[in-house]
């Protein structure tokens, strides 16, 4: 299993389906699934975790495609970050295909899955701001072949859980052919873990504009009053340009939402000044909103 770790898993299941999957799950409890392992490794060789047995997902051909859905795309968990950010797909769900491409480097592009971004839920996933600003659903397999769908930012934000032996199966993303943007800041030069990324989606059915942040909070932030201003700005009949000044009062709005002023010690007294650093990352995310919404609006 690895060259580093001590104790290696007592026991491997290889299923064909999804259902077979979850009956392995049922079977052995304490047993951990995985399909392309890039944190699991990476847990089990630091020694913070010896799962008991494994369930490999990498044979479950029903998982590694995709397909159309009452106007939806049914994606499944085991594709890969490679596997998105390819053209075909990049027509279909532009803003996932750039987050895929964003992953990190070809090793963990071919091996890491939509699937296993979402139920690791690291807050620099690249995936999960997207799937947020998408408002995409889960399809969770469960014992004796039951299905249920929950909203994705609902299993991000803990409102949902998996139960045991239950599996992320699908995720449905609306087909809005519509123009979306994803852009990520990182720490350094090349791909790596993102400090800041924001999905910025737009709805002109509704008239709407969905914005996602990542990376600054445990889960993906929505900032809706900034949507809905935003929205307000837009000729949806006409153009649908903004002015600079616009998308830059959008941008501060989107950042300000999202990483708030302090509340003052005392009524009545100044609040406090942001430390340096949260500042940095205030000013990035308004930089980051603002381009997306540019480009998306462009």
């Amino acid at each position: 299993m690895t060259t580093h770790a001590p104790q290696a898993a007592q026991s491997v299941t290889l299923p064909a389906s999804l259902d077979e999957a979850v009956a392995a799950l049922t079977a052995m409890p304490a047993a951990v699934p995985v399909a392309g392992g890039t944190d699991l490794m990476a847990a089990v060789n630091k020694g913070q975790l010896r799962p008991a047995g494994l369930v490999g997902l990498g044979r479950i051909s029903e998982i590694r495609g995709w397909r159309y859905l009452d106007g939806h795309a049914l994606l499944g968990a085991g594709l890969t970050h490679a596997r998105m950010g390819r053209p075909d797909f990049a027509a279909l769900i532009p803003a996932l295909a750039a987050s895929a491409r964003a992953a990190g480097p070809p090793q963990i592009r071919n091996a890491g899955t939509l699937g296993g971004n979402i139920a690791t839920a690291a807050p620099t996933g690249d995936a999960l701001p997207v799937l947020a600003a998408l408002e995409a659903d889960l399809v969770i397999a469960g014992p004796g072949g039951a299905r249920r769908e929950i909203p994705v930012s609902h299993l991000l934000a803990g409102r949902e859980m998996l139960a045991p032996a239950e599996l992320i199966g699908f995720v449905r993303v609306p087909l809005l052919h519509a123009p979306q943007v994803f852009l990520k800041a990182t720490g350094r030069t090349g791909p790596g873990r993102a400090t800041a990324s924001v999905a910025v989606v737009l709805d002109p059915a509704r008239r709407g504009v969905r914005c996602a942040v990542g990376a600054i909070a445990p889960m993906p932030l929505r900032p809706l009053e900034a949507e809905r201003w935003i929205a307000s700005l837009i000729d949806w009949d006409g153009e649908r340009g903004l002015a600079a000044e616009a998308l830059a009062a959008s941008g501060e709005y989107v950042a300000a939402a999202c990483i708030p002023d302090p509340a003052p010690a005392a009524q009545g007294e100044e609040p406090p000044a942001l430390p340096p650093a949260v500042l940095h990352l205030r000013r990035t995310v308004a930089a980051l909103a603002r381009r997306a919404l540019g480009r998306a609006l462009s």
